[in-house]
């Protein structure tokens, strides 16, 4: 019934490839748990009590909370798929709660950091791909886009009049960034470099080498490198995405605003960065206030 089930994921539901590796793992631990055959084919004889025996041994074993959830949500999508086939008439999973896991705060790179990393050349012995390597990070910060976004982005994508730059996201979605006259000089530049050291039929890619576009997976190896002088924990592009969210929420920004340039789905997806803001502001009143716990430990001056 696993397999069955499986296929039915893939196939009509159209869920991602990891996910139905995942489900299937899980789905043939809890058949092993439960010492029946790898395809769970008496799925039927399974108890509320049963899920949550198996769910508890694991988080004994010291399994995370994240990786229960995944599992609970694997049981539940399995019998109710059991239940559509009228072999059951009710989901024993359904009554099992979700592990709760705290959200982690998003790791961001400081303004600071951010503007001494852009106002010096960037290192490295090739002076060309040196300034596209800047261009990388200049965009990532400036705009709050995906690695993979970036690596779509061709000359068509760029308005110079407009002075805006059309990005395609998650899910064919389209979405308008605002860009300053700084980076659309940097833009220039790496165009006109790019066109005397490369060949591409129209619209090149715009960041790029002398294979074609640079991949999600290259562009994250040239931030990382680059980000190594930073305080972040995580050196990446998506640490650049957190970085300009926090930033223009820091600025006053209006979170609805900041949700539409990221390209998030829901609100709920922003307001994450309310938090880290948050966060940023009572460290601020620990440190300085007089009424504070942290000041209030300092011994006064004899």
């Amino acid at each position: 019934m696993i397999e069955e089930f499986l296929k039915y994921l893939e196939l009509e539901l159209n869920r991602s490839k990891l996910t139905v590796q995942a489900y299937g793992r899980d789905l043939r631990e809890f058949a092993e748990f439960l010492g029946k055959d790898t395809d769970m084919n008496d799925a039927a004889s399974i108890t509320t009590a049963d899920i949550r025996a198996w769910l508890a041994q694991m988080s004994r074993n010291g399994l995370s909370p994240r990786s229960l959830r995944r599992k609970t949500q694997a049981a539940r999508a399995f019998f109710r798929w059991i239940q559509k086939q009228g072999i059951i008439s009710k989901n024993p999973a359904s009554e099992v709660q979700l592990a709760k896991i705290g959200r982690k705060l998003p790791e961001y790179v400081r303004d600071q950091e951010m503007e001494e990393l852009l106002a010096n050349p960037i290192p490295g012995e090739n002076p060309a791909l040196n300034i596209r390597n800047k261009l990388i990070i200049n965009i990532l910060y400036s705009c709050g886009i995906r690695r993979d976004e970036l690596a779509k982005i061709t000359d068509a994508d760029v308005d110079f009049h407009a002075k805006e730059i059309r990005v395609h996201g998650k899910r064919d979605k389209t979405r308008i960034i605002p860009v300053a006259d700084e980076l659309l000089a940097e833009i220039r530049e790496w165009q006109t470099i790019r066109d005397g050291m490369y060949s591409f039929s129209s619209p090149a890619p715009l960041i790029c080498s002398n294979r074609g576009k640079l991949t999600g997976g290259a562009i994250y190896i040239i931030v990382h490198k680059l980000l190594a002088g930073t305080g972040a924990t995580h050196k990446s592009p998506h640490s650049l995405r957190h970085t300009f969210a926090t930033s223009l929420l820091n600025g006053g920004a209006e979170i609805n605003s900041v949700k539409e340039l990221l390209g998030h789905a829901s609100l709920q997806s922003t307001q994450i960065y309310t938090h880290l803001s948050f966060a940023e502001l009572k460290k601020a009143y620990e440190h300085a206030h007089p009424r504070s716990k942290e000041t209030a430990q300092k011994p006064k001056n004899q």
